[in-house]
This record gives structure tokens, sequence and C-alpha cells, in this order.
């Protein structure tokens, strides 16, 4: 940089003492001198105009995009770039079109061209981050949000997406303090509670999991995916009474064989077998690859053929061919494959 520097200002000594010397050596120097100038000013001129037009090209496309008329919109911003390939703004623009229209490919590219114009842009770097997650370009879009963040520390959706972004690589030790910040930033967000619980799931922090998903339920609706992790936080802690009602509701909203599944493992523990059972068939019933519910079946059967003082020959048959379904689907699993051994 200091050589840079040096280099301007050794230049600009030079062309001052070439204006100095000029009148001594004749007027073809000056005349020479005054030619450059004039020769200078159209070249200045056209260039101003040149960003004029492209700061006008950039106008009307935000004036088309507020009316709706993204085709246009697009239009003008890539004419603005074809006019200035400099203008941040025009980049920025164009990528947030592409992006709606779910080419995420061409947003990318945009976004990228206006981080390296301008660093300090935080839209451009948030932007970036968004649609490489889009793309499922995680650990890119993580290094974008943390760029936008070093901008803007208490953005919410920068914190939000990140902790997001850390959740998909299955890192949520490094996700809890952007999604405990987002919580601080907006408490009002449920999606923003339901991303620190799943957080505090994934850490084993099953108590403070369950705050955080019943404050959201409070706060939006109660979709299948929260409904699932509330139940599985709340059997974690115990609380199988209150486990069993939410997956009673699930079922309800939206039956799987997951949800049947979980709710027939609650049942169990309240030691409601038979329940237990319906549910666990329920289950194999929706999704005959979902082993977990044929364990289930086993287990429940096994119990009938124990309370039987072994004489129910035909629930301890039908523990063995559950459990044997179980294994077809999933071979590595050394308690059931014990209790095949055991009970066969």
């Amino acid at each position: 940089m200091r050589q840079r520097h040096a280099a301007t200002r050794s230049l600009t000594l030079i062309a001052g003492i070439s204006v100095l010397i000029g009148p001594i050596s004749g007027c073809q120097t000056t005349g020479t001198s005054d030619r450059g100038s004039a020769a200078q000013r159209p070249h200045n001129r056209a260039r101003v105009d040149r960003q004029a037009e492209a700061q006008d090209a950039v106008a009307n496309a935000a004036r088309l995009k507020t009316e709706g008329i993204t085709d246009e919109a697009l239009a003008e911003f890539e004419r603005a770039i074809e006019i200035n390939p400099e203008l941040t703004i025009a980049y920025v623009g164009a990528a947030e079109l592409y992006q709606g229209q779910g080419l995420y490919d061409e947003a990318e590219t945009k976004y990228r061209r206006a981080t390296e114009l301008e660093p300090a842009n935080f839209d451009a770097q948030f932007g970036h981050g968004l649609v490489l997650q889009l793309l499922n370009r995680v650990t890119e879009s993580i290094r974008a949000y943390l760029r936008a963040l070093s901008l803007r520390p208490d953005d919410f959706d920068s914190n939000l997406n990140v902790a997001t972004a850390y959740m998909q690589m299955d890192e949520p030790r490094q996700a809890r303090p952007y999604a405990e910040r987002a919580v601080r930033l907006n408490p009002e967000d449920g999606n923003a509670r339901v991303n620190l619980g799943a957080v505090y799931g994934a850490l084993g922090l099953h108590d403070a999991a369950v705050v955080e998903y019943q404050q959201a339920a409070e706060l939006i609706d109660l979709g299948p995916e929260l409904l699932l992790n509330l139940a599985d936080s709340l059997g974690k802690t115990g609380r199988y009474s209150e486990m069993a009602v939410t997956l009673t509701q699930l079922v309800r909203i939206e039956p799987s064989a997951v949800a049947y599944e979980r709710l027939g493992s609650a049942l169990f523990k309240l030691k409601d077998y038979d329940s237990a059972l319906r549910s666990f068939t329920e289950s194999t019933g929706l999704d005959g690859s979902h082993y977990p519910a044929w364990n289930g079946i086993g287990v429940c059967l096994l119990n009938q053929y124990l309370w039987s003082e072994k004489r129910d020959q035909a629930a301890r048959s039908g523990a063995i061919d559950a459990l044997r379904r179980s294994l077809q689907i999933k071979t590595n699993q050394p308690r059931i494959i014990e209790l095949v051994r055991r009970y066969d």
C-alpha cells in the first residue's frame, strides 16, 4: 500500500513539473495540454450520463417491482448492470427477483457479485446466505450469514437462519447462541421458539425444550412437527400423560406411522398395554417399514405371553413374528436379536 501511494504522489509531482516547464519550452506544449483537457470533457460527460442512465434503470426496476411487474423489473435491473457493471444495488435487486422466481443459481451468482463489489453491504451478504441455504450449500451459507452478522449482530433473521443452518449440519452447540439471541430479539416469534426448542432437544435439555415448544404453541398453529417434537421432549422428561395427550391431538390432525408409534410408546409407559398395542398396529398399517412399531407390537405381545404364565403361545408366536419383521427392516438391533433368541 505504501509503494502504491508513493507512486501516485510521484506521478502527481511529474505532472506538476511538466506544467511549469511547458511555457518555457514553447507554445506548442501549452496547446497540447488544452487539447487533452478538452478531449477528456466529453469522456467524463459520457461516463456521468451512463451512471445516470443506470440509476434511472434501477429506479424504474424498483417501481415496476413495487407494482408487481417482475419480469420487466428484472429486465431493468439487468439493463442497469449492463450499463454499469459495478452497481451493487442492481445486482441485489436482480438477485431478489431471481430468488422469488425460484431461480436460485441465478440469484446466487448475482448476490455473490454484489458481495464482491461491496463486502460491507448487509443485504448482499444476507441474501447470499439465504439463497445458498436454499441451494443446500449449507456450509457456505453459514459463512455468508456470519459476514452479515458482523455487519448487523442483532439482525433477527440472520441469527435465526444461521441457527437453522447449523442445525442442518447437526451442530446444535454452534446453533445455540444464535437461536437464543433470535428469541431475545423477537420473543413473540413462534418459529424462533420452535427452532430454539429443537436446539435444546438436540442438546438433551428437554425441560428447556418443552418450555420453548409450549410457548411456541401459544404463538403459532400446532403443526405436526411442533407436536411431535414437543411429545418427544415430554417423553424424555417422563411426562408421559402429557406426551399421550399431545400425540392424540397429533393423530387427529395428521395421522402418521411415527405419530401412532410414539403414542403407543407413551401408552405403554402409562401401562395401558391394550391401547398401546392398538397404536403400534395402526402405525404398521400406515407404514409397514417403520420398524419401531413392529418392536412395540412384539414387546406388547411378549408381555401378554408372560402374564399368561407362558401359556399363551399365540401371543409368543405373534411377538416373534413382529420382532423378526423388525429385524428384516433393520438388522443391527442387538436388544431385539436377544429377545428373539430368548423366546423363539
